[in-house]
């Protein structure tokens, strides 16, 4: 996302999000992400790029990039969304640093529509989070006695 006005943009997203809106930041770390932005930016979620997730067994700078971003998104309240997601390694390594959503092709490749609904009445959601992020289920999920 290149922004000319700044300003403007987040008096705009302001709006949006006052409309229930919610904002991610895709391919955080690459191209025009800039750090600025998470400080300016009305933003959500951030979801880190998919080179920085594949590489992290092969490359440990990119190991802790991830970290790094993890711990920067949290810091900045923002829920983190981990793309391509294509290994139990790295499911694991993204879940003991903190990262609270995945994507890839570990859980399912692109699908027709008719095909991913009848995979969504499959998944019973509270389980599979529980597993893959217990900490999220809490949060989520908990409901007082």
């Amino acid at each position: 996302m290149l922004v000319d006005n700044v300003s403007d943009t987040v008096a705009k997203m302001n709006a949006l999000k006052a409309l229930g809106i919610s904002f991610s930041m895709d391919d955080f770390g690459t191209a025009y992400s800039s750090l600025a932005y998470l400080k300016q930016l009305p933003l959500d979620q951030l979801k880190i790029d998919q080179s920085f997730i594949r590489d992290m067994g092969d490359n440990p700078s990119n190991a802790a990039l991830v970290q790094a971003i993890i711990l920067m998104g949290r810091t900045f309240g923002l829920d983190i969304i981990a793309e391509g997601v294509e290994a139990e390694a790295q499911l694991e390594f993204l879940n003991l640093h903190g990262c609270n959503a995945y994507q890839g092709y570990l859980f399912s490749r692109p699908l027709p529509l008719e095909e991913f609904e009848e995979f969504v009445e499959q998944v019973d959601t509270p389980r599979v989070t529980a597993v893959l992020n217990p900490d999220r289920v809490k949060r989520s999920y908990a409901q007082p006695c």
